[in-house]
């Protein structure tokens, strides 16, 4: 949602008060006053003030009251941020931790490290600067367009007063990046691109069928012209720029290096370690589990490769074994058919085996991924917001349709019949979708909004082993081979991003460790080198959320012997909304003896 001092030292310890305050806490009971006045003042009031900066964030979460504002992103613009930030850091760490309850207490300390990342992104990353990509209108305007949350012509006046800023916001844009890596710089020229879509014959037809007068029709042409030329006046000075960039061999460089990615990854993932202890784990994860596929190719070898030799290279034997199983897959004209088929076959598993309580009422709908989203991931789940809770739920699918029959069957095949349901439950059921569902629930704003990356990613990782331990895929050697490459992939995420943006590692390198040790297609493999270029510290997430919750659960089962119940632990876990799992871990500690 939204990303985002001083030393490094002290923002570990930061980080570290994230996990410990509530213990070293305990003994002082807390002040009903306290809580009281935090709420008050932390509730609906700060967002109040904090949405008019923040339109675009305000409209994804569903908060409609700043909907027609479009500020530029400018100077002028940072330092009122500032202002605010400074304001808030203020009167937030008046109060004391040992006043406040558990839940105001963890509150003050995911706002405090919340309003802390953003300061750090102005004055400290200034992607703003080098992140071209970071400026596109599209996304708030097609959630305005899209969603209905008020009658058409409302939503449409909305628009054509937002639209009068477009021109203003590119120019800002234009004004303020400086020395921008080239990855990020084509990113922006091609999702701009594809932001035009957003106001071309779709709205020009919702215009048509509205009840908008003569003379709000004329001036919707006019800014919807001014708007478009200001886009696209963006991308040939974008182009322009690109080329300038490539014959320079002083360019930045995409990769943050290693002070800037240990400050983003204490911020983003929150667990109170560094980014450099999570990459030795998440290598020795990545051999625990080659270890036990090689078991598992062993086993299989006879049934898929009859009497093929077997390599003596472990990574070549479960390479070919995978490959050779891969070749089942759906086919390419029905890939979005089989896809919508797996959604009610999960909810109907995840139901009978009591895993977690579901909600029929709001109904996970497939589309195709806007043009505008395009280029990063091949699909992904785009919730509503706890302001609009009933508001629709895509499950966005980007097309095959411009791929080159070599690239699809590569796509399929790293899909295949036992992965992609796998994907499924990751993006699905009872993954990000019911995550989601249950994170807008959430009494706490705080939490809702700013939602932890790793415990969202996390989550969605744990719930693809927990539905195979299930039984889920009928315990087969398949079902446990496929799924271990599957999980190899959110490990080796962490090793691949650690190793491009802090060690240097060569695009060569890393398509091998993607290819070879990871078993992934040449497809996936390079899709993932431009999305370790396009983000960073993103992809550590899976494997510290996962591991943090697949440790608590561990110990709660070892603690609580047979009084544990896995659905009673993943209803209650999943209710304090995208907390980062620390935290989660200290309320439940608090609630569930």
């Amino acid at each position: 949602m939204m990303r985002l001092p001083r030393h490094l030292a002290l923002l570990m310890l930061t980080a570290a008060a994230l996990v410990h305050g509530a213990a070293s806490a305990a003994p002082t009971a807390p002040s009903t006053d306290a809580n009281q006045a935090f709420a008050e003042e932390f509730g609906d009031r700060f967002f109040k003030a904090y949405w008019p900066l923040h339109p675009d964030a305000a409209i994804a979460v569903g908060y409609y009251q700043v909907a027609d504002r479009l500020p530029a992103p400018d100077a002028k613009l940072r330092t009122a941020e500032l202002h605010f930030l400074d304001a808030q850091l203020a009167r937030l760490r008046s109060y004391k931790p040992e006043d406040l309850d558990d839940a105001h207490r963890t509150d003050q300390a995911l706002l405090e490290n919340e309003l802390e990342s953003e300061r750090w992104h102005i004055d400290g990353l200034r992607d703003w600067q080098w992140d071209p990509s970071g400026y596109n209108v599209a996304d708030s305007f097609a959630l305005l367009l899209n969603t209905d949350y008020a009658p058409l012509e409302q939503r449409l006046r909305t628009v054509l007063k937002r639209l009068a800023a477009v021109p203003a916001y590119y120019a800002a844009a234009e004004h303020d990046i400086a020395n921008p890596t080239r990855e990020h710089t084509q990113l922006g020229i091609e999702q701009n691109q594809g932001a035009l879509d957003v106001f071309g014959p779709e709205l020009e037809k919702q215009i048509a069928g509205s009840g908008l007068s003569k003379a709000e029709r004329a001036l919707f042409k006019t800014r919807i012209a001014a708007a478009r030329k200001a886009m696209q006046h963006y991308v040939a000075w974008l182009k322009t720029l690109d080329g300038e960039l490539a014959q320079d061999d002083k360019a930045r460089s995409f990769r943050l290096g290693r002070e800037l990615y240990e400050r983003k990854f204490a911020y983003d993932i929150q667990s109170g370690g560094t980014a450099e202890t999570l990459y030795q784990r998440a290598k020795l994860e990545k051999e625990r589990l080659v270890s036990r596929m090689d078991g598992l190719a062993d086993q299989l070898w006879p049934k898929y490769m009859a009497d093929a030799p077997k390599p003596a290279d472990r990574f070549d034997k479960i390479g070919q074994l995978i490959n050779k199983m891969s070749e089942q897959h759906a086919p390419r004209e029905n890939f979005v058919g089989t896809v919508e088929q797996m959604i009610p076959e999960l909810e109907q598993w995840v139901t009978e085996h009591k895993l977690i309580d579901l909600d029929p009422s709001k109904p996970l709908q497939i589309r195709q991924t806007p043009a505008y989203e395009q280029g990063v991931a091949i699909a992904g789940i785009e919730a509503p917001g706890p302001y609009d809770p009933t508001a629709k739920t895509y499950f966005n699918v980007t097309p095959l349709d411009s791929y080159s029959p070599e690239r699809v069957e590569s796509f399929l095949r790293e899909y295949n019949k036992w992965i992609l349901p796998v994907f499924i439950i990751h993006e699905a059921i009872p993954g990000h979708y019911v995550q989601l569902i249950y994170a807008n629930r959430s009494p706490s704003r705080i939490k809702s909004i700013f939602g932890n990356g790793a415990m969202i990613e996390g989550w969605a990782v744990y719930s693809e082993r927990m539905m195979l331990e299930s039984g889920y895929g009928g315990n087969t050697p398949e079902a446990w081979l496929m799924y271990s490459k599957w999980n190899l992939r959110s490990v080796t995420n962490t090793v691949l991003d650690y190793s491009v943006h802090v060690l240097g590692m060569s695009r060569e390198d890393a398509i091998q460790l993607l290819t070879h040790e990871a078993f992934q297609s040449q497809e996936e493999a390079t899709a993932k080198w431009r999305r370790v270029q396009l983000s960073s510290v993103q992809l550590t997430s899976y494997f510290a959320g996962y591991s943090e919750i697949y440790d608590f659960r561990e110990k709660l089962k070892q603690e609580q012997g047979t009084n544990f119940d896995l659905k009673r632990f993943h209803e209650q876990f999943l209710s304090y909304g995208s907390s980062p799992v620390k935290l989660i871990e200290q309320l439940m500690q608090g609630k569930a003896q």
